[in-house]
């Protein structure tokens, strides 16, 4: 790949989701130039392993020696950083265009305005990964997704990126960034919550913490597996799977007895349980039923759980 047909890219921010990109994106063939942080320390880190990579003190800098700038910042101070970046007149008259992209998955494109204000093309580019830092990042995230947001050439640049990365481009409307990133936790953090609640429901059992996720991160990896191959419908397991309606009421009835949210966090999951059962070709028997004794345990333990609340 030629150094002259593909833009230059620089980022602002040094954490793990930058040094991941940055080095992929090195690896893949695009001469990444400049990094700035606010650690000067983490931006030489890594610079220095990046071929003709320079590290700064002030952003501005890889503005100047950047066509792409992927602002890898805290949400908190996209707009901020983008109100401080100055591009210079002829930034649309660029070879290569000039352009100012965030890679948050929460924050609107339009944070970074000021850019497009000086004819920068502005976007969006989230890696749809939880990055931990580590070189292994590297491989990790072929195979993942990164949603793109972004007009005209910056668009087919940004997903060109993408592909290089081995990733699977998405493109996402206007104003949907916080819905798409809110209902993302249930990939992520909100398994953790439910791997949590097990294990302490599992405590009062007497097991510790490492064997519980011994025993359940292998279930877990089966089922994403599952899913992975037949879908969600057809991967799902347990008593709503079966139509075994007793086990269901007598979980929820046990889960209300321990008082708190465990029941009502139980109902609401086993809710969703109970609509992809019915997304099934020939949902199981007893599915109404199920449906039904669970609507009635949301109704007393959503109560329960009010009640408790009011009285901290």
């Amino acid at each position: 790949m030629s150094q002259y047909s593909v833009p230059r890219l620089g980022f602002i921010g040094a954490g793990r989701l930058a040094r991941c990109l940055a080095l992929s994106f090195s690896r893949a063939g695009y001469p990444v130039t400049a990094i700035a942080s606010r650690s000067a320390a983490s931006a030489g880190r890594l610079a220095s392993q990046i071929e003709h990579c320079a590290a700064f003190d002030n952003p501005q800098q890889v503005v100047d020696a950047a066509d792409i700038v992927f602002l890898a910042v805290p949400d908190d101070s996209i707009g901020s950083s983008a109100h401080t970046l100055r591009f210079g007149p002829d930034a649309a008259a660029h070879p290569h265009g000039k352009a100012l992209v965030h890679c948050s998955g929460a924050s609107p494109v339009e944070l970074l305005a000021p850019a497009r204000d000086q004819g920068v093309s502005i976007g969006g580019f989230h890696p749809l990964y939880l990055f931990s830092g580590d070189l292994a990042d590297l491989e990790r995230i072929c195979g993942c997704s990164v949603t793109i947001e972004a007009d005209g050439t910056l668009k087919d640049t940004l997903t060109a990126l993408a592909i290089a990365l081995r990733c699977h481009p998405l493109s996402i409307p206007a104003g949907g960034r916080m819905l798409y990133h809110a209902a993302a936790h249930y990939a992520a953090s909100f398994a953790l919550c439910s791997l949590a609640e097990c294990v302490a429901l599992w405590r009062t059992l007497g097991f510790a913490e490492d064997d519980a996720l011994r025993a359940l991160l292998p279930m877990l990896s089966g089922t994403i597996e599952t899913a992975r191959d037949k879908g969600l419908p057809n991967a799902l397991a347990g008593p709503v799977s079966r139509g075994d309606t007793g086990v269901v009421e007598k979980q929820l009835a046990l889960l209300e007895g321990l008082g708190g949210d465990h029941a009502a966090l139980y109902g609401l999951l086993t809710r969703r349980a109970v609509g992809l059962a019915q997304r099934r070709a020939t949902p199981p028997a007893a599915i109404e039923a199920i449906a039904e004794a669970v609507e009635e345990s949301l109704t007393r333990s959503l109560n329960q759980a009010a009640a408790g609340a009011s009285a901290k």
